[in-house]
């Protein structure tokens, strides 16, 4: 690590669950948001989904370890605190933000680098890879054939950092004249894979040709994290139940009131807000609860502003 980027490598740490032996890299987005690759969350397919509760994250591993687990993790109200891209790992989800264009051409000035966790370097340290090349055809697979493979390629960065085993999550950033500033999440591998059919079903498959990189570029998602970050969320069962309960009047909520952020509330949330003319973010806020007339809205948004990670063993 160049000493330049001292304060980056501050902001920088290890996300990770002990029950589940998984690692990625996290970054520092407020002093109580983390930004990482969603499946480091959801997994891959066909496995069993995390406690959201079971994560943590150790800031500046090296050195710090300053270690801090999601808000809301000992009263079962985690999910919450999380926002989430796409839940598909087929579909790419939808700070700087750039136009890939501008990415194209800060990358062919070298000015395109990333910091990661690698399981190359071991125990745990950060590696730099600069430059970082980006492109959007390669000689094996050319545009048309990218954009048939990704739901929005328009917010894909297809790039060349040296990534390695941890490095999901972790940000790709651009050097400028105020320091370096992120432009995107790196998030997997794009691999093309050739396989042997026979009557409809595949019979072998042959070795996997790597193509790039592949980063979700910070157009696509700074809107959503800018409103995250600025957002009350509600931080009790007993707020929650009665958020889904006052869904449930207005008739955009028909599942269990059971104090549970799932997928139906947060469609249910993203349903009134749509039908209200309000920024559509599915998020279970103070706000929203008082917009509903909620009986603790009141009391809770007189309460000063929780983080979405808490340190150690502190609720």
């Amino acid at each position: 690590m160049p000493a330049k980027y001292k304060e980056v490598q501050e902001k920088i740490g290890l996300f990770f669950n002990l029950r589940r032996r998984t690692v990625c890299t996290a970054f520092c987005v407020a002093s109580d948001v983390v930004v990482t690759a969603g499946h480091c969350l959801l997994g891959t397919g066909g496995e069993q989904p995390a406690r959201f509760a079971d994560f943590s994250f150790a800031r500046h591993f090296e050195a710090a370890r300053e270690q801090s687990r999601v808000a809301g993790y000992a009263n079962g109200t985690a999910t919450q605190h999380v926002l989430l891209g796409s839940q598909r790992l087929s579909i790419h989800p939808p700070m700087r933000v750039l136009p890939i264009e501008q990415i194209l051409s800060e990358a062919g000035a070298q000015r395109v680098f990333q910091i990661a966790y690698h399981r190359d370097y071991m125990p745990w340290r950060l590696a730099y890879s600069r430059p970082c090349g980006v492109a959007r055809s390669f000689e094996a697979v050319r545009w048309p054939q990218i954009e048939r493979d990704f739901a929005e390629p328009e917010a894909l960065i297809l790039h060349t950092c040296d990534t390695g085993g941890g490095s999901s999550g972790s940000p790709i950033l651009l050097d400028t004249p105020e320091g370096p500033q992120v432009i995107g999440i790196n998030v997997g591998t794009y691999e093309q894979a050739k396989v042997v059919m026979q009557d409809g079903e595949v019979k072998k498959r042959l070795k996997a040709n790597t193509i790039a990189n592949t980063a979700v570029a910070s157009v696509a998602f700074a809107a959503r994290l800018e409103a995250f970050r600025q957002a009350v969320i509600l931080s009790t069962p007993g707020e929650m139940r009665e958020l889904q309960s006052l869904l449930a009047r207005h008739q955009f909520y028909s599942g269990p009131v059971d104090g549970t952020y799932d997928a139906a509330l947060k469609a249910a949330i993203e349903a009134y807000e749509q039908a209200e003319g309000l920024a559509v973010t599915g998020l279970a806020t103070v706000a929203l609860l008082e917009r509903l007339g909620g009986s603790t809205a009141l009391e809770r948004a007189k309460e000063p502003a929780r983080g979405r990670m808490r340190r150690g063993g502190r609720t």
